[in-house]
């Protein structure tokens, strides 16, 4: 049960968190108020110098939020009151709770976008920087997690760059969407006063103001798309630290991660679990459930405000500060970890990923592709069964198979010659 009967209805334990937003958005409310004349000049320099007072005492801790408040905004309201008097109780006016919600909602997000687009612009230039520190290093390339062809290392991380510039611009056209005000839609008709809400949005550095009053009020579709958003980036660090736990196996041995970034095993002294990466690919999951939760929470909702949109917040804020978490744990792993080039080039070398090149090879020598296909595949079976690669199968036995092979086999096959051959980058 609830400790106070308040504690169902509240908000304030998620909320506030949005104090600095709510109090510039009311800051913006009474400047126009006063510059249309619906305040008189002195109520609302006294609410402006209030609102800053409140701001400056909140962050340096000497205002400490009333947690028994029933969300941020009713505990702002009632501090500026009880320091201004009558004056912070003409605040509201020409506002409602469900346009100063929505407008304190959108300014948080806003800055938490800039604060996100740092962070995966750091995580690109990361991947940029381990590139730069192997850009020779051959890998086996897989499909089905099958060796397929011989790649380098930076290609592969190249891969992942891809994904997460994607990432970047579907946060940039979100952000951009996201950044029209809905001060000034009231409940949900908008408000009977001349308030101008075009300088009202200005001032708050949004791109303009909602059209519609009453989707001003309703609309969460930013939240549900920055959501869909950080899902798609946890997806992507999920795929990179998967990728990052099986190369940093003893069946694998192509990374390894630092002591920072893993734990030993409370029994088993040889063990090096790749404990951050596995906790980010897990961490994916409740980005995902929160993406869900919102979608739930607005599919049944009529026009205009319901109560149910309070559960937005909470599911929006841990999306974004879960994937700040994994990327602030992400970064420094990545600059961090070891390569075992050697390893790498072994594993290409076995897999006989060079056997496309050597159909290539026949292909360009006049040999039907198909034919050519069926040559390379009984090479390699010869080759498994005793012990050779491509690179080191005797001429005499590659004759055997097909008269057309020559010397400069070994030349076309060497996996160097095979990944400078590839338009990779």
């Amino acid at each position: 049960m609830a400790d106070k009967p308040n504690d169902f209805n509240s908000s304030i334990a998620i909320d506030s968190r949005m104090f600095r937003e709510d109090i510039l958005g009311s800051i913006a409310h009474a400047t126009t108020l006063a510059s249309q004349g619906i305040l008189s000049a002195e109520d609302g320099d006294a609410i402006t110098q209030g609102l800053s007072d409140i701001l400056t005492d909140i962050e340096s801790g000497v205002l400490p939020i009333d947690q028994s408040a029933e969300d941020i905004h009713t505990f702002i309201e009632a501090e500026l009151t009880a320091r201004i008097g009558d004056a912070g109780k003409r605040l509201h006016t020409g506002r409602s709770r469900n346009d100063q919600v929505a407008t304190d909602l959108r300014l948080y997000l806003r800055k938490k976008c800039a604060k996100l687009h740092e962070n995966i612009d750091a995580l690109i230039i990361t991947l940029q920087h381990k590139r730069e520190e192997y850009p020779a290093a051959i890998m086996p390339g897989y499909t089905h997690l099958q060796r397929a062809q011989p790649i380098l290392f930076a290609q592969h991380l190249l891969a992942y760059q891809e994904m997460f510039r994607r990432d970047l611009g579907r946060l940039n056209d979100a952000a951009r969407r996201m950044n029209i005000s809905p001060l000034g839609s009231g409940a949900l008709a908008g408000t009977g006063y001349a308030i101008d809400r075009s300088s009202t949005a200005k001032s708050l550095g949004f791109d303009g103001f909602s059209v519609s009053t009453i989707d001003g009020v309703s609309d969460r579709d930013f939240c549900i798309e920055l959501t869909a958003m950080l899902s798609i980036l946890m997806m992507h660090l999920s795929r990179f630290c998967e990728e990052l736990i099986l190369w940093c196996s003893w069946e694998f041995r192509f990374v390894a991660l630092d002591d920072a970034h893993t734990t030993g095993s409370s029994m088993m002294p040889q063990k090096k679990n790749p404990d951050y990466a596995e906790l980010i690919r897990g961490k994916s999951g409740r980005v995902f459930g929160n993406l869900m939760n919102l979608l739930t929470i607005m599919k049944g909702l009529p026009l205009a405000y319901n109560k149910d949109m309070q559960e937005d917040k909470a599911a929006v804020f841990d999306a974004f500060d879960t994937a700040e978490l994994c990327l602030d744990a992400a970064i420094p792993m990545i600059a961090a970890m070891r390569l075992f080039p050697d390893h790498m080039r072994r594993a290409a070398a076995e897999g006989f990923l060079n056997a496309t090149d050597c159909a290539n090879y026949l292909v360009e020598r006049g040999l039907p592709f198909r034919d050519a296909y069926h040559a390379t595949s009984k090479l390699v079976a010869l080759c498994n069964a005793s012990a050779y690669t491509l690179e080191t199968l005797p001429l005499a036995r590659y004759k055997k198979i097909c008269a057309l092979f020559e010397e400069d086999i070994y030349a076309f096959v060497a996996l160097e010659a095979c990944v400078a051959r590839r338009n990779q980058m």
